[in-house]
């Protein structure tokens, strides 16, 4: 028999490939069992999306887990930040099945240690996939006298309390806000923390719903806000309903994008800045000193607005466990990233899409201010957006781009960064500018981000960088 390779589906921060192309249940059994060797002897959550393939996955991979004589604490249908709060509450490792943003023919796993520490490749990941490659290649496997048990948890009423508890929006303002979820995991958190799906009181905060039914084969657009053609519709939906806001929601809705009463979309990076600001607040309020955590293609005006307020920014490399594993090093209040991922102390250092929100209802609420006012005030640069090319060969491609601009950096007129991919820094001369090409930690992918304080300057750079990619380019 032919075993697949598992490398092919290991990412920096987690597993994600095409089902059943790339892995199905026999991996995911084989998985389970890694997962048991390196995680157990304590009971593993096992929640999933509502992709298609979750329900004979997550039952594949429990079947590993038990085989191995280790518990399942199975979470059944479950958004990721869910499952970080059943992993941090209860102090038990877990694995989430879910592919995010991605298509509804791929499926993935993030995997967790107890109190939701992120196990990413470099710190774990790459060695349980070695196990699970192993199961499958010699079809070994622990026989211990007895076989784990599967125990159901409903962890849905306890989320939604304890986000309640961390930001009280009882007394806001009416607000009106439309959301839209894409036919993902928001369909089942909103209503549970906004509404009274779980038998608490309704909020002063009226949701008008879009795509709740939850369908992982996205039957209206997918669940990926970060394209804008896929918030036309709450756009208009805005406007038609005279809103306040709007939010919008990936798959398994551990990101949340924000809509103005325009209908326009509000830059990550204000949403990060105005989030940023309350936290540092209420850790000014206690006393305690107040770090954040940002990647490192977050805008500058995230570091530059809260350092302004007396935080001290610390950057990191792109995806949750790089971002997690900092932000607990350092204590840090809050992290962001540019794709709308927003992480806090308050909640076991994970991103939270649903939390985010409430902050930003809250912030809106007390600076009296429509949301296209307040994220105006921390809008300050113009950026590229993230800029997607296939290319033939990543490490030449990002050699030609290094090559361009050495002469430059020998100068001393740019700083090269190898942080995360190359970042070429022009920020401390005029224009202010700075690029950075990385190879996607999830999809064939190079990406490209500019932002410079001139729309012309962002332009110039994105076009310079684009033309050097475009020798580099992948036939379709």
């Amino acid at each position: 028999m032919t075993h697949r390779s598992l490398a092919d589906i290991l990412n920096a921060n987690d597993l994600r490939g095409l089902v059943p192309a790339q892995w199905g249940t026999r991996e995911a059994t084989a998985i389970g069992a890694a997962l048991a060797e390196h995680l157990g002897p304590k009971p593993i959550l096992v929640g999933r999306d509502m992709r298609r393939s979750g329900a004979e996955l997550s039952t594949a991979i429990a079947r590993g887990i038990t085989s191995c004589g280790v518990d399942v604490v199975d979470l059944g249908l479950v958004s990721t930040d869910a499952c970080y709060f059943a992993s941090g509450t209860r102090s038990l490792p877990g694995v989430i099945l879910t592919a995010s943003h991605n298509p509804g023919n791929y499926n993935g796993m993030k995997v967790m240690r107890p109190g939701a520490s992120p196990v990413g490749r470099d710190t774990g990941l790459a060695e349980i996939i070695a196990t699970a490659q192993q199961v499958l290649v010699e079809g070994r496997a622990l026989r211990p006298s007895a076989r784990g048990h599967v125990t159901g948890l409903d962890i849905l009423p306890d989320y939604a309390s304890y986000l309640r508890s961390l930001v009280d929006l009882t007394k806001v303002r009416p607000v009106r806000v439309v959301v839209d979820a894409g036919n993902g995991m928001a369909g089942q958190t909103v209503p549970a923390v906004f509404g009274s799906a779980v038998g608490m009181p309704h909020l002063p905060v009226e949701i008008l719903p879009m795509y709740f039914k939850l369908d992982g084969s996205f039957p209206n657009h997918p669940a990926d806000p970060l394209n804008p053609a896929n918030t036309r519709d709450l756009a208009r939906a805005i406007l038609q309903c005279r809103a306040d806001l709007g939010l919008a929601f990936d798959g398994d809705a551990d990101r949340c994008f924000v809509l103005d009463q325009h209908g326009e979309v509000v830059s990550p990076a204000a949403i990060a800045a105005i989030v940023g600001l309350g936290e540092i607040g209420r850790e000014i309020e206690q006393g305690r000193h107040h770090v954040i955590v940002h990647n490192h293609i977050t805008s500058r005006a995230v570091a530059e607005t809260l350092a302004g307020a007396g935080a001290t920014p610390v950057r990191t490399r792109v995806g949750h466990a790089f971002v997690k594993q900092v932000m607990a090093e350092q204590n840090a209040v809050f992290g962001a990233e540019h794709s709308a991922h927003y992480y806090f102390r308050d909640f076991f250092f994970a991103d939270t899409g649903l939390l985010a929100a409430m902050h930003v209802i809250a912030e809106r609420d007390k600076s009296g201010m429509t949301m296209a006012d307040l994220a105006r005030a921390y809008q300050p640069y113009f950026a590229s957006g993230e800029i997607n090319t296939r290319v033939t060969d990543v490490s030449a491609a990002i050699s030609s781009v290094r090559e361009a601009y050495a002469p430059d950096a020998e100068a001393g007129v740019v700083a090269l960064d190898e942080l995360d991919g190359l970042t070429i820094d022009h920020w401390g001369n005029s224009p202010k500018w700075w690029a950075n090409v990385r190879p996607s930690n999830t999809e064939p992918l190079l990406r490209l981000n500019v932002e410079a304080d001139d729309p012309g300057a962002m332009g110039l750079i994105r076009d310079a960088i684009l033309a050097i990619l475009a020798s580099h380019k992948a036939v379709p």
